[in-house]
Order: C-alpha cells, then structure tokens, then sequence
C-alpha cells in the first residue's frame, strides 16, 4: 500500500503505517487525517510531536497507558487523561497518533 502526495509515492504497511520513519512530514500527517475523516488542530500536533520525541528518546512507541502518564507528566494532567486523548485520537490514542506521527505500531496494540 502507499499513500500518493504531490507526486510522491509513501509506501505504508497494510494498516496505512509508514515503512520508512524517515518519509514522515507534516504534509503527510495531515493526509492520513484527512483519509480518516480528522482535521488536525493545535492539540492533536502537541500529541504528535510529542510522540516523535519519546520515539526518538525510547526508540519505542507507547501503548495507551504509558502514553497517558507520560502525556500528563509532560503537558499537564488535564491533558494525560484517557478521556482526552480518546477525543482527539477516537480510534485509539495510541494506534492513530503513533500513525499520524510517522511512527510504528505501538506494542501491544491490536
């Protein structure tokens, strides 16, 4: 599978993750949104570039929970809860945000 944008071919997994980390940009997160029906605002961007640095820190994507805890350590409690990242991220905060970012599917993610 691959995502085309502005005459560039992105080749993704048969979920729509990307192959290659390196290809992810902004250009290309908003496209993956925009194929599931979202719009990314300033928030879901705080989650996405935060997972880019904690992948780029751990080498690994967090699953859901470790997500939350560390979300609300970094951007505040109101922010590290399930509710909230279920609200930007209704297909699973972990599975569609990790996507979004350009990154892998987090462990333990079905």
């Amino acid at each position: 599978m691959a995502i085309e944008l502005e005459g560039k071919s992105y080749e993704t997994d048969e979920e729509g993750y990307l192959v290659n980390l390196s290809d992810w940009n902004d250009q290309l997160a908003n496209e993956m949104a925009k194929a599931d029906g979202a719009v990314l605002d300033e928030n879901h961007w705080e989650v996405i570039n935060f997972l880019r640095d904690y992948y780029e820190e751990y080498q690994i994507a967090p699953a859901v929970r470790v997500l939350t805890k560390a979300v609300g350590k970094k951007l505040g409690k109101d922010k590290g809860t399930s509710k909230y990242l279920y609200e930007l991220f209704p297909y699973g905060p972990a599975k569609q945000a990790c996507k979004y970012a350009g990154l892998p599917k987090p462990t333990g993610c079905v």
